[in-house]
């Protein structure tokens, strides 16, 4: 079709003559990323031909840091150094370096590729039911990351029995662009060549759990996590207020804890490519980046113990409201004057030795 845009010749003229360059325009982690491990010296002040903006480069190092690709002094980590091997999104890569452990790289292989391409998946507006329909055969109400498996499962059945033209039918009358499952597929074998090669990695030969592969998909997007406050809307980090977009295998579940892969704005937030996830592996995934508040000491008389209660919260997003822990791990001296005041002075403690009773 034809595209008209109109504006006036006011708002032509006060528009810049050419596109900001594009350093200035995107997410830098990856390019500081390179640099530490070129060893080029300090990213603010390397002699760009279009320097970034100072908010951004340090936008990129503090996203690395929750990558743990960098510590806390700016330095490159071994976690660094691995991400630096792939030629994707350093939070794609870390999900790789979290699978190495959690022995899933098999399945975040597909995962990761299907996350680095334009989604294979087409709906033409004019046939958006039937494209539905075919897309529902891999829909997972769990999970949008599984669906990319199960998509990736049912193409290579298909590709070991049909020839390419055949294949390319197929797609077509399930909605899927030929292209890129064809990019997708390159895209995996290069990553599974770098895995393997370069790493000396080796792919899991046992189907990985739903728990392993979603906390490796969390390890690259702790920012991207969310609780359900309400029917439809959900909060996430540093308050930010999103909701489940319609077209997410999850929409109607709505869980009460996801990760997102990303969060696009139109009308409203959405989330797309979502998953349901637990607090405890947001928090184990994030350890590093976690705060724990302490509050209300107190002795225990049953449990003959001090306990006190603790709040963990991430960017400000609260993962666990009131949970009871033992004091003297905490503060071992505090703990040991209310076990003195409480149990030893005021007697509320069962103890049947010689001492207590003197």
């Amino acid at each position: 079709g034809v595209c008209l845009r109109l504006y006036s010749e006011e708002d032509f003229h006060s528009r810049p003559a050419f596109t900001d360059p594009e350093i200035r325009r995107t997410n830098l982690a990856a390019v500081i990323l390179q640099m530490k491990a070129l060893r080029l010296g300090d990213v603010e002040t390397f002699p760009f031909i279009d320097p970034p903006d100072p908010k951004q480069i340090r936008a990129g190092i503090k996203l690395l840091q929750e990558l743990q690709a960098l510590d806390d002094a700016g330095a490159l980590t071994d976690v660094g150094r691995q991400l630096v091997k792939f030629p994707i999104d350093p939070r794609l890569g870390r999900m790789l370096v979290a699978a190495q452990a959690e022995n899933c790289l098999t399945e975040m292989t597909v995962i990761v590729a299907a996350l680095s391409i334009q989604d294979p998946r087409e709906r033409p507006a004019d046939q958006a039911q039937a494209a539905d329909e075919k897309h529902a055969l891999w829909r997972d109400e769990k999970s949008d990351f599984l669906a990319f498996l199960k998509l990736w499962h049912a193409f290579q059945q298909q590709r070991r029995h049909l020839s390419n033209t055949q294949l390319r039918k197929w797609c077509k009358a399930h909605f899927l662009s030929y292209l890129r499952m064809r990019e997708w597929l390159d895209l995996h074998g290069q990553l599974l060549e770098i895995v393997k090669g370069e790493l000396g990695w080796r792919p899991n030969q046992v189907a990985a759990e739903y728990d392993a592969i979603h906390r490796a998909v969390l390890a690259g997007l702790l920012s991207h996590v969310g609780f359900r406050r309400d029917k439809y809307e959900y909060e996430g980090p540093r308050g930010l207020k999103f909701y489940i977009f319609p077209g997410s295998g999850l929409f109607r579940a709505r869980p009460r804890w996801l990760v997102s892969a990303e969060q696009v704005e139109t009308s409203k937030v959405y989330a797309r490519i979502n998953a349901q996830v637990e607090p405890a592996w947001i928090e184990r995934c994030a350890a590093h980046l976690v705060k724990r508040h302490h509050f209300d000491p107190h002795w225990e008389r049953k449990a003959r113990r001090v306990a006190a209660f603790e709040r963990v919260t991430l960017f400000g997003l609260t993962l666990v409201e009131r949970r009871k822990i033992a004091f003297e791990k905490i503060d071992p001296r505090r703990a040991r004057e209310i076990f003195i005041t409480e149990a030893l002075v005021r007697g509320d403690y069962d103890c049947g030795l010689d001492f207590f009773r003197h």
